[in-house]
């Protein structure tokens, strides 16, 4: 079933998070997976499992406890964020599946762009290699409730990326961050989702 694709424009994190939880409990068995375009304003969130020693000093930025997988990571104007609202069983896809196809749907965009980019089996997000060593551009948790899933993933693509250096990003300490914009691509948040979106779309269709 293909995916109904929705650009928010910038939302509120916590909002955005129980209408994921509402959309998810209500979905039955006919209800279309959707994709969730959004940014939001400056906020850390600690996943499950997630250890408040990763946040290494106080900078003001609110911390929220959320139900994703993942340790913390940062989101920020700037950051494109996708959420992906999709029924496991369904598509027959196991979880490790699904992140493997989201992460190869923004490794195949970054190549239009001429960036290339990696996934890594044992940390989930998308990578890079620069002068100055790996980086990580973009993150990724989720969430499996009901057989379904909701967060997904952040894409840093013109942003303040100051705040990542307040914690271990991801829980890796020293892990460098980059973005789009330090690659010399220039896009909004909304066009970089317009780009993005049909590429997520498609790796969601199991084939």
């Amino acid at each position: 079933m293909l995916s109904l694709v929705r650009s928010l424009g910038i939302t509120d994190y916590e909002s955005t998070w129980r209408a994921m939880q509402a959309f998810t409990d209500a979905r039955d068995m006919d209800t279309a997976d959707e994709i969730w375009l959004t940014e939001h304003s400056s906020i850390y969130t600690l996943g499950l499992a997630g250890r408040s020693t990763h946040l290494l000093r106080d900078n003001g930025v609110p911390t929220l406890k959320v139900d994703r997988g993942g340790q913390v990571t940062y989101h920020g104007p700037g950051q494109l964020v996708a959420y992906t609202l999709v029924d496991l069983k369904r598509a027959r896809l196991g979880v490790r599946d699904l992140v493997r196809r989201l992460e190869a749907a923004v490794i195949e965009w970054l190549a239009t762009l001429g960036v290339s980019a990696y996934g890594k089996p044992a940390a989930p997000g998308v990578y890079l290699m620069m002068a100055g060593g790996e980086a990580k551009i973009a993150a990724l948790g989720l969430k499996v409730r009901k057989g379904c899933t909701y967060h997904g993933l952040a894409v840093n693509v013109a942003m303040d990326l100051a705040p990542f250096a307040d914690i271990d990003p991801c829980g890796f300490p020293g892990l460098a961050v980059t973005q789009l914009a330090d690659l010399g691509v220039v896009r909004s948040v909304d066009a970089a989702g317009r780009e993005l979106a049909p590429f997520l779309a498609a790796h969601l269709v199991r084939t």
